[in-house]
């Protein structure tokens, strides 16, 4: 049987069920290979990997990455640090100290291996389906399973294959493809799906330009999305000194796909996605003349060394336009030192361009904010009201290309309209001798287990104990205390930036910020009821996958959240803590739900047990509705035993 790459990577790692792949939508566990954690939500994935009660990691590589809380106002940030250094050295994981790089750039470069599973507890772990690795995002309590030997459970795929044809033109990037992907498909159309990139257009792209794609198909709502491992990813590797760890994969001639999408990029010019949504995508042409106050390039999405040079070329011998302030984040330590020696930063620097730490910075907000009203052009992956820090901001996420003539021309320009300029500017610089840089001193390797076993964990007083996940009883008779509209996200849910992060091992403290964007009061009347219910529209939960937007509601009491639909990584992490995710069967209900009507949810119990359709009432009037029961066998078993964690220390699977 004809196989797509996907189906391929999942077949050699299937645990569950054994035999050939099952049928689209069933439950299936997975081996990983690899995971990696970074520190706004590694702290929490560690603390509860300790209490598996193993002395090694059991995956065949584990990295924990500094790159998030990097701003270090005061003591939590290294405080975190230090303990995550700890842990490193005490378990068996590599580690990679602030100032390497983002996650997903330096695993890209250092770790990943074609063909191998990759979970990471960020939601752009998918960065590795760049060099043909299946690289799934989960909350930090999956991957802390996964470090312990467990398997990861996820519903078998349907995988949507993207067939591109032809080339990119000058002017256009690796940026607009997805952006064009997002055009079409939106941040909810990928729910539940692997997207595969085939056809002759692919060999056109460069590895930096696939992890570009796959990074940002997390936008999509998408398992992850994957490129072949071919002649492109051979040399990439090689200029990594990685050549060992490549292999050819593809998927068989006659695959079939669930659905066929065909691009061809000789027809794409420059995109958008317009405030506030990554998918609310236009041309640039549409857009030419906006006033810009601020341009930022980088982030996990677009900071490679090509991407730099891309900037570089249109930038040269020029200066930001007045009113304009610009920002360059190198994805990694490694490119910062590549783009010193080809003379790419000095061409940056002499523009004017900031050159910010290697690190994720702007994208979660973590410094380097818009002014107020602002129009930001951005080179990242998300665009959510108020995720770069300032409230009213208009964040507009582009191309380097795009960001670049922007920030030289102090509006939005389309930059075809210098694609000659862009071809004469190119750095000439030998590729080989760019990439001989492979400096890993700010890497710390795995130490042998004899020495590890007397390594002492490090503790600041910021850090506490998960929360316990309450038990699920059979009747719930709660108020819902928080109606939102379509498409909130985590960001929504638990916000990130300067002032959260830091918090990310505390939960009753973040728990203060739960639910802030959309309402100030949540905390107050969270803390003085006696649990409640959340409703929710379309798509809730989308964007990255913190378990903290499970973690805090949790500690708060919130017991079921009721919505038309979920994004996947959340809906996960609600089970994980105990939080029964209901999908309304009649999803007019939520029209006649308003925040403030007490709801009665009965027969929890038996409805878990048997996988039968739950059933709500309102208590005021007596109005009946049921909620599918959409749940597989073992995520019903997680929530009976109260949370993933209980699950796992009672011997679940």
């Amino acid at each position: 049987m004809a196989l797509t790459l996907t189906e391929k990577i999942l077949k050699n790692h299937l645990v569950e069920p054994t035999g050939n792949l099952p049928e689209r939508g069933a439950d299936i566990a997975i081996k990983i290979d690899q995971t990696l954690t970074q520190d706004a939500t590694g702290t929490m994935a560690y603390l509860q990997f300790e209490t598996i009660g193993i002395d090694r990691v059991k995956t065949e590589i584990s990295v924990s990455y500094i790159d998030h809380n990097t701003l270090q106002e005061d003591y939590k940030n290294m405080d975190d640090h230090r303990y995550l250094q700890s842990i490193a050295a005490r378990y068996g994981i590599w580690f990679s100290r602030a100032g390497n790089g983002i996650c997903h750039q330096v695993h890209l470069e250092r770790f990943g291996i074609p063909g191998k599973t990759l979970l990471g507890s960020d939601s752009h772990t998918p960065t590795g389906g760049g060099i043909g690795m299946l690289a799934i995002g989960a909350g930090g309590l999956d991957v802390a399973v996964a470090m312990g030997g467990g398997a990861f459970h996820l519903s078998m795929p349907k995988v949507i294959g993207v067939k591109l044809t032809g080339m990119l033109t000058t002017g256009v990037s690796a940026k607009d493809i997805i952006l064009e992907v997002l055009r079409r498909e939106t941040v909810k159309g990928g729910v539940g799906c692997i997207y595969e990139y085939y056809g002759p257009g692919v060999a056109t792209l460069t590895v930096p330009q696939r992890a570009t794609i796959t990074n940002m198909g997390a936008e999509l709502g998408a398992t992850c999305s994957i490129f072949p491992s071919d002649e492109t990813t051979r040399l990439f590797m090689k200029a990594m000194g990685r050549e060992e760890d490549w292999s050819p994969l593809t998927a068989d001639p006659d695959a079939v796909y669930d659905k066929s999408i065909e691009i061809d990029l000789c027809d794409l010019s420059p995109l958008a996605a317009c405030p506030h949504s990554p998918d609310a995508v236009k041309a640039i042409r549409d857009l030419a003349g906006i006033k810009v106050s601020q341009v930022a390039i980088g982030s996990c999405t677009n900071s490679s060394l090509s991407d730099l040079a891309a900037v570089a070329a249109i930038v040269k011998g020029k200066t930001i336009a007045p009113g304009v302030e610009a920002g360059i984040s190198p994805g990694s330590r490694q490119t910062l030192l590549q783009a010193e020696k080809t003379g790419i930063l000095g061409e940056l620097i002499r523009a004017g361009f900031r050159i910010l730490e290697s690190a994720c910075g702007p994208c979660i907000g973590m410094g380097f904010a818009p002014n107020s009203e602002g129009v930001s052009l951005r080179t990242f992956n998300r665009n959510f009201k108020g995720r770069s820090g300032t409230p009213d901001a208009q964040v507009y996420l582009v191309s380097p290309e795009t960001a670049a003539i922007a920030a030289i021309t102090g509006v939005i320009t389309d930059p075809q309209s210098a694609a000659a300029e862009i071809s004469s500017n190119a750095p000439a610089f030998d590729d080989k001798a760019a990439f001989d840089i492979r400096d890993d001193n700010m890497l710390i390797p795995p130490r042998p287990l004899e020495d590890a076993k007397n390594e002492v964990i490090l503790r600041g007083p910021n850090i506490k104990e998960c929360p316990a996940t309450p038990e699920i009883p059979d009747t719930l008779s709660l108020p819902v205390l928080l109606k939102t509209e379509d498409n909130v996200s985590t960001d929504d849910i638990m916000p990130a930036g300067a002032k959260v992060l830091p918090l990310r091992s505390n939960i009753p403290e973040i728990s203060k910020f739960t639910f802030s964007r959309l309402d100030h009061t949540f905390y107050t009347r969270a803390k003085e009821a006696s649990g409640c219910f959340v409703l929710g529209g379309d798509n809730y939960g989308q964007g990255s996958s913190r378990e903290h937007a499970a973690l805090a509601p949790m500690y708060l009491g919130v017991r079921a959240v009721i919505v038309k639909s979920f994004a996947r990584i959340h809906k996960a992490n609600l089970i994980n803590y105990g939080i029964i995710p209901l999908v309304l069967d009649v999803a007019e209900m939520y029209e006649r739900i308003e925040q403030g009507d007490e709801l009665m949810l009965t027969g929890i119990r038996f409805s878990l047990e048997h996988g039968t359709p739950f059933q709500l009432s309102r208590t005021k009037d007596g109005l009946s509705f049921t909620a599918k029961n959409d749940l597989d066998v073992r995520s019903r078993k997680i929530l009976l035993s109260g949370g993933l964690a209980s699950y796992t220390r009672t011997g679940g699977q």
